[in-house]
């Protein structure tokens, strides 16, 4: 057994490394909130960041040091202030095995629609929908 700060671990089980993993990078629900703002707006500094998404500064600038160090945000000083922009072709990896797995979702899609089309065929006529009053 191997001890860290963090507690104890496994070494055989593999440990993420967030400022290395763009999957570990946008599992957290704020960075997701953070890309969608830049995806949205363009660039911000991280004042404007803050205002729109009402998060204590420390937490923004904590969350896109993450998303810089894995290269989803590029930052531009300008005098005082930090410029953020998204660099959305970091997120290629990430839609390119989720589209792997496009066809499971869009198959269950497509059956329930083939059975709520089949349980609409079989039921009578006079069932099918109440009168209009």
């Amino acid at each position: 057994m191997t001890y860290a700060f963090i507690g104890i671990y496994n070494r055989a089980v593999p440990t993420l490394t967030v400022r290395s993993d763009v999957f570990a990078a946008i599992a957290e629900p704020r960075r997701r909130e953070i890309i969608d703002l830049l995806a949205r707006t363009g660039a911000q500094t991280v004042g404007a960041i803050v205002g729109a998404l009402r998060l204590p500064q420390p937490v923004v600038s904590k969350h896109l040091g993450v998303l810089r160090g894995v290269g989803l945000v590029n930052v531009v000083k300008d005098g005082r202030q930090r410029i953020y922009s998204l660099e959305a072709e970091q997120l290629r990896g990430v839609h390119e095995w989720v589209s792997a797995y496009e066809r499971l979702w869009t198959h269950q899609l497509d059956r329930i629609k083939h059975r709520a089309e089949r349980a609409a065929a079989d039921r009578p006529h006079d069932q099918a929908s109440p009168p209009d009053r």
